[in-house]
């Protein structure tokens, strides 16, 4: 019997990621989640919490330390790294954060865990993936290539770095047969939309809906598959033609 194909996912405890981790593991995939929540008892497969993994992005040196416990679970392989863990602090009043309102302890965290913890880990875990001729895939957003209004602007060029960040992986690991692509959601339907959102779909979205986590779900799926085995470096947009 073939050897079940593994799924490490960051950020998996709602919305997109845990979207994700449930339609890879529908597809008899054994999945490792990572975050600095505990695990979500409502995600539904028996290895679930034990292939949970404490991990907090935004402690590099803890990034460090935890990935020996991450080694010792994957076995030696790794056929799948989505990094989609992300983090977007507001005003006390919900409304984004521009220049003159963040400070550098917050563009630090920001950038820690959007973008500095997703090249750390890469490196790390570069054995187990080139072994499994494995995929990184690394959630960016529309944020990153159009001023948002409700995402902050630390956000916003974490995300905009996270996509030359997929570009220069593709070109370093590609000659090892693993693939690093991105995607970029716009505004998905999940329990951390801010108010206003739907104004922005009215406006702006050609669809004239929000996507559904299943959607970029089934798309990651897709690009961690043999049918995308020619896709390197690649950028898709999931946003119902918001960036048009």
């Amino acid at each position: 019997m073939p050897e079940r194909k593994k799924l490490l996912l960051t950020g998996a405890s709602r919305g997109i990621g845990h979207a994700t981790v449930k339609h890879f593991n529908a597809a008899g995939w054994e999945v490792f989640t990572a975050s600095r929540q505990d695990w979500v008892a409502e995600c539904p497969w028996a290895e679930g919490l034990l292939n949970h993994i404490h991990l907090d992005l935004e402690d590099i040196a803890s990034v460090r330390d935890s990935v020996a416990v991450i080694k010792d679970k994957l076995g030696g392989r790794l056929d799948a790294l989505v990094d989609n863990a992300g983090i977007s602090p507001k005003r006390p009043d919900g409304g984004r954060l521009g220049v003159l309102e963040t400070d550098y302890a917050t563009w630090l965290k920001v950038f820690n865990v959007n973008l500095f913890s997703t090249a750390l880990l890469a490196r790390e875990l570069f054995g187990e993936l080139k072994n499994a001729q494995g995929s990184i895939i690394n959630v960016t957003s529309i944020a990153g290539s159009k001023v948002h209004p409700f995402a902050g602007v630390a956000y916003a060029t974490s995300k905009a770095a996270l996509s030359a960040l997929t570009r220069e992986m593709a070109y370093d690991f590609g000659p090892h047969g693993i693939r690093v692509n991105a995607i970029a959601p716009g505004e998905i339907d999940t329990a951390i939309l801010s108010p206003g959102t739907a104004d922005i779909v009215e406006r702006l979205v050609p669809m004239m809906r929000m996507g559904k986590p299943e959607e970029v779900a089934s798309l990651i799926y897709f690009l961690c598959t043999s049918g995308a085995s020619y896709v390197n470096g690649a950028e898709i947009h999931v946003n119902g033609g918001q960036h048009v």
